[in-house]
C-alpha cells in the first residue's frame, strides 16, 4: 500500500502543471499513458488465501489413508493365532523349532535331557492342581462376563488331576501341600481376574494350550522315565482334543474381537509372566 501513494501524488502534481512525457515513439500500444502505465491496469494486491495449504494437508491427509495398516504376526487368523505366535517366540529351540530364547533353565531343556524324581514330580501335580483350581473357579464364578464363554468346555484338569493324586496315594506316597510357586501363581491368577481381563486370559489361553501340546509330551518322556509308562488321568480328555481346542479358540477369538488394538497388545505381553509362573512350577519336577 505504501508505494501506490507517491505515484498518485506524483500523478496529481504533473497534472495540475499540465506537463506532459510523450510516449516513444517504440511503443504503439496506445493504451499507455505518461506515467508508463496502462490506463486500465487494476493496481492491487492479491488477498491472502489458505487454498494452497489446505491442498497440501488434503494431500498429506489422503497419502495418510493410503498407508497401509499395521500388520502383527498372525492377525490375519484371528487374535489367538497372535497369542500362539508371541508364545511360540517365548520358548527355546530344545523345546520348538519356532523357539527363539537361550535356555538357561533345567526345565528349559530338552526332555531328554531331565533327571526327574517320584517326589519332584507329585509337587509338580500339587501345584498344578491348585492353579487349575483357581483358573476353574474364577471361570465359574465370572467376574467378568465374558468369562462364562469359558465354561465346560472340557479342557478342565482338576478333576483329572484329583484322580491322579488319589492314586498316587494308593501307591503309598504321601501328597505334599502346594509349594511357594503355586501358591504364588494362584493368588496372581485371582488378583488379575478381579480387574484386567486381557491379562487373565492370556494365562488362560497359554495354560491349556500349552498343556495340551507340550505338556502331553512332558507328561509321556517323565512317565516312562519314573512310572513305569503310567498314564495319567492329567493327559486324558473325554472327546476329540483339536476339536475341544478349536472350540475353545474360536470363543477367545470372539472374545477378543471387542477388544481395542492397546488391549490386545497388552494380553500380548503378559505372555512372558505366563511362562515365567508356568516355568517355576514345572521345575519342581527336576526337585
Amino acid at each position: 500500500m505504501a508505494s501506490l501513494t507517491p505515484i498518485s501524488q506524483s500523478q496529481s502534481l504533473f497534472n495540475k502543471a499540465q506537463f506532459k512525457i510523450p510516449p516513444p515513439k517504440s511503443l504503439k500500444n496506445p493504451n499507455l499513458g505518461s506515467d508508463f502505465l496502462p490506463k486500465k491496469f487494476p493496481v492491487s494486491f492479491p488477498k491472502m488465501t489458505t487454498r494452497i495449504p489446505m491442498k497440501a494437508a488434503g494431500v498429506v491427509s489422503a497419502t495418510t489413508a493410503e498407508m497401509p495398516k499395521k500388520r502383527y504376526p498372525g492377525e490375519a487368523k484371528g487374535f489367538v493365532e497372535e497369542m500362539r505366535f508371541v508364545a511360540m517366540k517365548l520358548h527355546t529351540r530344545d523345546q520348538a523349532k519356532e523357539g527363539e530364547k537361550e535356555a538357561r533353565e533345567p526345565q528349559e531343556r530338552s526332555v531328554a535331557k531331565w533327571d526327574p524324581t517320584v517326589d519332584g514330580y507329585l509337587r509338580f501335580l500339587v501345584d498344578s492342581k491348585l492353579v487349575y483350581d483357581t483358573l476353574e473357579g474364577i471361570i465359574e464364578k465370572a467376574p467378568f462376563p465374558s468369562y462364562s464363554e469359558f465354561r465346560n468346555t472340557g479342557l478342565e484338569r482338576s478333576e483329572k488331576l484329583a484322580k491322579d493324586l488319589e492314586w498316587f496315594k494308593e501307591q503309598g506316597h504321601a501328597i505334599p501341600e502346594p509349594s511357594a510357586p503355586g501358591l504364588t501363581y494362584a493368588e496372581y491368577l485371582k488378583e488379575l481376574s478381579e480387574k484386567d481381563p486381557q491379562a487373565f486370559l492370556c494365562h488362560f489361553y497359554n495354560i491349556y494350550f500349552a498343556h495340551s501340546a507340550g505338556g502331553r509330551m512332558i507328561g509321556k518322556k517323565v512317565a516312562e522315565m519314573i512310572l513305569d509308562k503310567k498314564d495319567l488321568e492329567f493327559y486324558k480328555w473325554d472327546g476329540e482334543l483339536p476339536q475341544l481346542l478349536q472350540n475353545v479358540r474360536e470363543k477367545l477369538n470372539k472374545v477378543a474381537e471387542s477388544w481395542t488394538r492397546e488391549e490386545k497388545n497388552h494380553c500380548l505381553e503378559e505372555t512372558e509372566k505366563s511362562f515365567k509362573h508356568s516355568g517355576e512350577i514345572l521345575r519342581l519336577i527336576l526337585s
